[in-house]
């Protein structure tokens, strides 16, 4: 349950920062076309659109779509199956905690740089995108993790 909500939740915030996105990019054809210049869409189109990307890249985890090993898991049964599973979480957990563990801090040094066309916007805003990324990817592995676990000792294969 909580899953389901955690990821309709960061599903939601990416959608709305690829809408950002789309917009401020229609604004930039806008006011090019026109002439007026608009200097503080192209960063606001990047960083929405990494806030979107990263989120939407955690909700791809969570629904094993993002990172998984087809050719081995297509030809592999039973046991083996469920141990590729085991271990590909294992791989993820570890990759994904270097996310979380590394974007807090690279989310600390860098929070005080501002936006080059918006200086009152601070860069920690964009930089908080990797370590909640990599939180929820953690928190996606570990349950994952559990119900393989569970689903091993009853000796069903979870998709």
């Amino acid at each position: 349950m909580f899953i389901k909500w955690l990821e309709k939740i960061q599903l939601t915030i990416g959608v709305l920062f690829l809408l950002v996105f789309f917009i401020t990019i229609i604004i930039q054809v806008i006011t090019r076309y026109i002439g007026v210049s608009a200097i503080w869409t192209g960063e606001v189109a990047t960083y929405s659109f990494i806030w979107s990307v990263f989120m939407g890249a955690s909700v791809m985890l969570n629904r094993r779509e993002h990172f998984k090993f087809d050719l081995l898991l297509n030809k592999l049964q039973g046991k083996s199956k469920k141990t590729l599973y085991l271990i590909n979480d294992l791989i993820l957990l570890v990759f994904t905690f270097a996310l979380f563990y590394f974007g807090i801090i690279v989310t600390e040094s860098f929070w005080n740089f501002t936006w080059v066309s918006l200086p009152q916007m601070k860069m920690g805003y964009v930089w908080i995108s990797v370590p909640i990324m990599g939180g929820t990817m953690v928190i996606y592995t570990l349950a994952h993790m559990i119900q393989n676990v569970r689903n091993f000792s009853k000796g069903e294969v979870i998709e």
